[in-house]
């Protein structure tokens, strides 16, 4: 036997075999919800700080717009989203409270952290110990591309949620979030360049108002 046909046929077993192996990744049962919801809180109870970049795009009551900036979290409890575009916007839970402003405003907002009922808050459930099959009312769920997408309810934000979808690798790395809120209006998340149990500055997660600017103590949900 030459050492040509040899090495045909070589590649030949290598090419089927490669053929056998992704055919066994395509017939491999996708997960279900309950599972995936098991693999988003493995992934996120291991985890102590995280920074991603973020970009989030909001559509409702004739308005569009198109922000983005850098999305910093610190268990037990605080969550900054601090803005690029526009430059010196600021939305800060501490742990106490949660803090809102943007550069040239006239004051500056506050209110407790446990009377807090905004678009970017339901990603407080990855603050603490994850469970999120608690956190949402009839869990969902679908493929999308490589990935698949959790939709559910959060708890406690009927009033102004319908419906929050997820979009999560296989791993449990959540990738996006879209949030429909009840009156039709529409928002989108999109995280990139995850980075897990970075180190994080002292000040962080403290928020001085500028001087000048009052703090006023924003009213809780209706």
């Amino acid at each position: 036997m030459s050492m040509s046909v040899s090495l045909r046929r070589g590649g030949w077993r290598f090419l089927a075999a490669a053929l056998l192996s992704a055919v066994a990744i395509a017939q491999k049962p996708a997960p279900s919800a309950h599972d995936l919801a098991a693999r988003v809180d493995r992934h996120y109870n291991q985890l102590h700080s995280l920074k991603a970049g973020f970009s989030e795009a909001y559509q409702g009551m004739g308005i569009k717009r198109t922000e983005s900036g850098t999305l910093w979290l610190l268990k037990p409890g605080r969550m900054k989203w601090e803005y690029s575009a526009p430059a010196g916007k600021l939305f800060l839970l501490d742990g106490k409270y949660a803090w809102f402003y943007t550069l040239g405003d006239a004051q500056v907002q506050r209110i407790p952290a446990k009377q807090l009922d905004d678009l970017r808050s339901p990603l407080r459930f990855l603050l603490g110990h994850t469970e999120l099959e608690k956190e949402m009312n009839g869990l969902s769920l679908s493929s999308m591309g490589n990935g698949f997408v959790l939709t559910g309810q959060p708890k406690g934000q009927e009033q102004r949620i319908r419906r929050l979808s997820l979009t999560v690798t296989a791993d449990g790395t959540i990738t996006g979030i879209e949030i429909e809120e009840t009156d039709g209006a529409l928002t989108r998340f999109s995280f990139s360049g995850e980075q897990q149990n970075v180190a994080v500055p002292k000040d962080a997660f403290q928020f001085t108002p500028p001087a000048g600017v009052p703090v006023v103590n924003a009213l809780p949900p209706a």
